[in-house]
């Protein structure tokens, strides 16, 4: 049962740190061009006129990208939190970061004694 876990955890993994790689590189490329596009009017010599819509457009879609990114930050804390109720919070799963997420707070251990509660 654990092993299938963990299978499906890595599975899951994998297509959350694929989402937020895609994400992160459409912003970078977004962001590339919506600054491309004025230097490249006035290395045309052309009127502030030209292109506005363009650049505006390419800004709204930024800002929808980092609602996106945001959305995708949420989605993985809450995985986390799915990681850790399934007992697999002692597993590190390979974000191509090097380094593991950081667990939301209440979510350590403490060195205190179980006690039941009537």
């Amino acid at each position: 049962m654990l092993k299938q876990r963990r299978a499906a955890a890595e599975t899951v993994a994998e297509a959350l740190f694929a989402a937020e790689k895609a994400i992160d590189a459409a912003i970078a490329t977004t962001a590339t061009l919506a600054a491309l596009m004025p230097r490249s009017r006035q290395a045309a010599n052309l009127s502030a006129l030209i292109g506005q819509d363009a650049i505006m457009s390419a800004i709204n879609t930024m800002q929808a990208l980092g609602v996106a990114r945001e959305g995708i930050v949420t989605t993985h804390k809450h995985l986390t939190v799915a990681q850790h109720d399934i007992g697999l919070s002692a597993v590190s799963f390979d974000d191509g970061f090097g380094e593991a997420p950081v667990k939301p707070e209440g979510m350590t251990k403490t060195s205190g004694r179980l006690t039941i509660a009537a």
